[in-house]
């Protein structure tokens, strides 16, 4: 062999890699086993091999079918059957490395035929990222290099580097690594700089190998931590502790690249001719596919660390990364657009293009790749190739929808339009036109999105190559039948818009008009049109013209789009007069609808969100929820702004002790908690607001200030119901059978039951809520927090020093000190009657004294 490391080629030439007797002996002991024939065998299943060659050849996506046709020729045994099986196969499936190997294989059995095997090496090496076919190579290498001569080893040598510089950073090369570490081992050498030669080498593959996340990465690193200690131990630490960071990075690379690996190569069950099927789309597929870019986003994201300085060894894993992606996934084309962008983010633009071309080759019906590949061509000025993709693709989609109406014909009247929609912000449903939703066939879609690729022909033909060329695209997709109305729209608006041709647009609109009588839709487009230029006049006469051609149920779109209009541009007789045949199109419709949509503006209906209450049922909780909490009693708090309020409830509560109003646990241990209802009403105000400041901090000072007015009464969590007549209860009349308004009811009547008793509310003074208004907000404090228990505890246990008894110089005369209460919480239903301990009246003897603090109440 020439040495392929060095011209990153593979010469396969000259008599050091022409065949032996004992190469072809091994060679067929491996396997190849196949007799080769050189005439035809005329009683073989001939007839079967080129039926199925025909049929493959027009519809290549069959793996059972090539896997059938590879059998068939292989058991011929013909070479040209082989070689004409095998050249189809990966034409369409190329870089298939079992297919390639099992081509190879049929060479390697006379010698007369090893140039052949060279040069399939040769054609297929350079290309493949697959292990299989290099591990192939090098078999092939050592067994037509074995003498011990030094050449013959510097052959092999480069040959194993060539092949680790392509497949090196593949998780399956870690035999390759192995091999070309022992294949170094057993070299010889003469002289002691022939030994440190060696020792070099070897410890240059080792480092290089233990830093792979390899398959047998532990076995290796286990082999260099032996051949380091052997040869001296002090230099051996100093080497296994500078690879030791990238050894234990790679081997959790190991682990991660282990489990996005299993389910996107499953085992291979039976023949061992893997061939990528065409994509179902179903959860299965959808599922693997994602699986498949997660792994490629994460082989991006440079899991191993790879410094700047090596970027072209990360360049090199990625390449070889998405090569395999592709061949396993070739009909998945955002796999290759992946592929693609990444390829040309790093700056390999002619590569980046090959690609795409590639994967247009292997999928002629994608728009993505087809678009992309058009884009690339048009910046690099090859415009014969963008016309050629365009065409390919115009091609290759319309012998799809012709296939397709001979199963699934086409609809007569077009697409199927659905009753239309409510608006979301309005009651009446007045959505325009081209936002209602339609029901189309599949026929109609594939159709729809076969006139995407005439468009974007002609967007490219109008940024390029100007007016004529368009208008000879336009021309041409006249002549298709199969051409839906959106075409003649966008070729409308190039004109307009592109060149200024208001008359040529209008031309184009009538043409499609009667190419599409029955589109409403593209009615809809050129009313809209003629409105979009103020051509009123002949929008006019556009709408008389084409209304009467419609059933009623279709014409619902023309009616809206004209009216909106005249409600936005005509006089007031003329708007009556079109509701008037609006009304007699369709009868059944209220007449407060229609008034509705003559006062909206950019699908504003304020008649819906005040006199139907729309604002207040976006932003209020369930009716039915609300009503529920209504009649038991509890608190309502609406989540719109515009939401009623209830007057504040008294406290049943105020004016006794709060000696009297603790609530003690029967068990004993439970801990003191004060009720919020015993406190006096300006606290219980100050702490549910304090709550929902800390809540609604951003809303500003202002509105702090209005949520304090009027006695600080509002949100209270116990409310009374609200005024007979209100929104509350209209919702509640409605959803009881239409009630009267006011009226008596059995819901009211059980509400009155909680109505407020006893003395009316204290009315905290305004002086008091203005002060508490201009509190920031608690969210803002950003001190140490106290809990209000224990702030309360410990304002009772305080001890206050009595000038009662006053002893030499005025100091008090000393107390003892009162003994540490027991750690943990204080139980209080201890006491003997549930209230306070005892108190201690042991002397007091200053703050410096020992012990633990004294109590006084």
């Amino acid at each position: 062999m020439d040495e392929p490391a060095q011209n990153e080629d593979i010469a396969l030439d000259g008599d050091q890699t022409q065949p032996t007797a004992e190469i072809i002996a091994a060679m067929n002991q491996n396997g190849s086993t196949n007799t080769i024939k050189t005439e035809p065998d005329t009683d073989g299943p001939t007839s079967e091999f080129d039926a199925l060659f025909a049929r493959l050849s027009e519809n290549p996506q069959d793996p059972e079918g090539w896997r059938r046709l590879i059998d068939l020729a292989t058991g011929s045994g013909e070479i040209p059957k082989i070689q004409q099986a095998f050249d189809e196969l990966l034409k369409h499936y190329p870089n298939t490395s079992s297919a390639q190997i099992a081509y190879i294989s049929h060479f390697l059995n006379d010698e007369s035929t090893f140039a052949e095997a060279e040069q399939l090496f040769i054609k297929f090496l350079r290309s493949s990222p697959n292990v299989d076919l290099w591990k192939f190579y090098l078999t092939y290498v050592r067994r037509r290099n074995t003498g011990p001569s030094a050449s013959t080893r510097e052959i092999v040598r480069k040959s194993y580097e060539f092949a680790l510089n392509h497949v090196g950073q593949d998780k399956d090369s870690g035999e390759i690594w192995n091999d070309y570490i022992q294949f170094l081992k057993a070299g010889d050498a003469s002289s002691t700089w022939e030994e440190q030669q060696k020792m070099d080498t070897l410890r240059k593959a080792y480092h290089r190998a233990v830093q792979i996340p390899l398959d047998n990465l532990e076995k290796l690193w286990s082999e260099l931590e032996t051949f380091e200690t052997n040869l001296n131990k002090i230099t051996a630490k100093k080497f296994m502790s500078d690879l030791s960071p990238a050894h234990t990075q790679a081997r959790a690379v190991l682990r991660q690249l282990t489990t996005h690996l299993n389910p996107l190569y499953p085992p291979q069950q039976g023949n061992d001719l893997y061939l990528p099927t065409q994509p179902a789309f179903d959860n299965a597929d959808r599922i693997l596919t994602g699986k498949w870019k997660a792994y490629l986003k994460w082989e991006e994201s440079n899991p191993l660390e790879i410094e700047e300085k090596d970027k072209a060894t990360l360049v090199t894993r990625l390449q070889g990364v998405y090569r395999k992606a592709v061949i396993r996934m070739r009909f998945h084309s955002e796999i290759w657009y992946m592929a693609y962008a990444w390829t040309s983010s790093v700056g390999k633009q002619d590569e980046a293009i090959a690609i795409l071309k590639a994967g247009f080759e292997a999928n002629p019906s994608s728009y993505l790749l087809a678009f992309a590949y058009a884009e690339a061509m048009e910046l690099k000025k090859e415009y014969p190739e963008v016309h050629s993709t365009f065409n390919k693709i115009i091609a290759v989609r319309a012998k799809h929808l012709e296939e397709l109406a001979k199963t699934n014909p086409p609809e007569e009247n077009g697409a199927k339009e659905e009753p239309a929609s409510q608006s979301t912000n309005s009651s009446f449903g007045s959505q325009a036109a081209e936002e209602k939703p339609t029901k189309l066939s599949e026929y109609q879609e594939w159709r729809r999105d076969y006139g995407i690729a005439y468009i974007m022909y002609m967007r490219f033909a109008r940024r390029c190559e100007g007016l004529p060329a368009l208008r000879k695209i336009f021309l041409r997709a006249r002549k298709d039948k199969l051409v839906p109305w959106e075409v003649y729209e966008a070729t409308a608006l190039m004109e307009y818009h592109g060149f200024g041709d208001k008359q040529v647009a209008t031309r184009i609109f009538e043409r499609g008009l009667d190419t599409f009588p029955a589109e409403t839709d593209f009615v809809c487009r050129y009313l809209g049109f003629l409105i979009s230029v103020n051509d009123g006049n002949n929008a006019r006469a556009l709408f008389e013209r084409v209304i009467q051609t419609f059933p009623s149920e279709k014409a619902r779109p023309l009616w809206e789009r004209w009216a909106r209009y005249e409600n936005q541009h005509g006089d007031l007789e003329a708007i009556l007069k079109l509701e008037k045949r609006i009304a007699e199109a369709y009868p059944k419709e209220p007449p407060m609808k229609r008034f509705a949509q003559r006062h909206m503006h950019l699908n504003i209906d304020a008649i819906a969100d005040c006199d139907l209450g729309m604002i207040a049922r976006r932003h209020s909780t369930n009716v039915g929820a609300v009503l529920g909490r209504n009649e038991t009693g509890q608190s309502i708090t609406p989540a719109g702004a515009n939401a009623p309020k209830r007057p504040a409830s008294p406290d049943h509560n105020r004016g006794v002790k709060r000696e009297d109003t603790r609530n003690f646990e029967a068990g004993g241990g439970g801990g003191y908690k004060r009720q919020r209802g015993n406190a006096s009403p300006a606290r219980v105000d100050r702490d549910v607001h304090m709550r929902d400041r800390d809540r609604d901090h951003d809303r500003g000072r202002d509105a702090g200030r209005d949520r304090w007015t009027e006695g600080g009464n509002k949100n209270r969590r116990f409310s009374p119901p609200p005024p007979s007549g209100g929104a509350w209860e209209r919702e509640r009349d409605d959803r009881d059978g239409g009630r009267g308004y006011g009226g008596p009811s059995r819901d009211i009547k059980r509400e009155e039951s909680f109505a407020p008793r006893g003395p009316p509310p204290v009315q905290i003074p305004p002086v008091v809520s203005w002060f508490v208004g201009e509190l920031p907000p608690a969210a803002t404090f950003d001190g140490p927090v106290f809990k209000t228990d224990d702030l309360m505890k410990c304002f009772k246990q305080a001890i206050i020093p009595s000038s009662v008894g006053a002893g030499p110089n005025g100091a008090p005369p000393p107390r003892a000190r009162t003994p540490p209460p027991p750690p943990g919480p204080t139980n209080y239903s201890q006491h003997r009657g549930g209230g306070r301990p005892p108190p201690d009246y042991g002397p007091y003897t200053g703050p410096g004294g020992g012990g633990g603090r004294g109590r006084r109440y």
